[in-house]
This record gives structure tokens, C-alpha cells and sequence, in this order.
């Protein structure tokens, strides 16, 4: 049997040396290569703004993840 997790996330942007964040994880278990249907999602409140030109990409802006757990709190 083999077990894989298969992870998504968005982002404010692509440094994190510039300080950009997790803003979305998703998850979805597959067994041999098909879905178990066990999947997790959760917005993340990434604590900084999201810029623009980020928000065009994946339509996560500040207001949608004012209210969702911090990072801390998801992991």
C-alpha cells in the first residue's frame, strides 16, 4: 500500500525571505494512487497584507482571511 499526501497552498508571494506567507492549504490522502476522500482545507490568516497583483492569481484578499486561524494555529 502506498500512502501519499498530496498538499496546495497559496501565498502572499514567492520570498519568504521577504516575509510573504501562507494564505490557503489544501490536502487530499491518496492510497495507491486514488482518492480516500479524507481532505483537509483551511484559509490562513497570514497577518501581513496580500498585494494586488498577488490577490489577482488566487482571489484570497484581506478580507477573506481576516477572521481564519493564524498559521500557528493550522499547523
Amino acid at each position: 500500500m502506498k500512502r501519499q499526501v498530496v498538499l496546495d497552498t497559496e501565498t502572499t508571494g514567492l520570498k519568504p525571505e521577504d516575509g510573504h506567507r501562507i494564505v490557503e492549504i489544501g490536502a487530499v490522502e491518496l492510497i495507491d494512487g486514488k482518492k480516500t476522500g479524507k481532505t483537509f482545507y483551511s484559509l490562513v490568516n497570514p497577518e501581513r497584507h496580500i498585494p494586488e497583483e498577488v490577490v489577482k492569481v488566487h482571489q484570497i484578499d484581506d478580507e477573506k482571511v481576516k477572521d481564519s486561524p493564524k498559521f500557528r494555529d493550522v499547523a
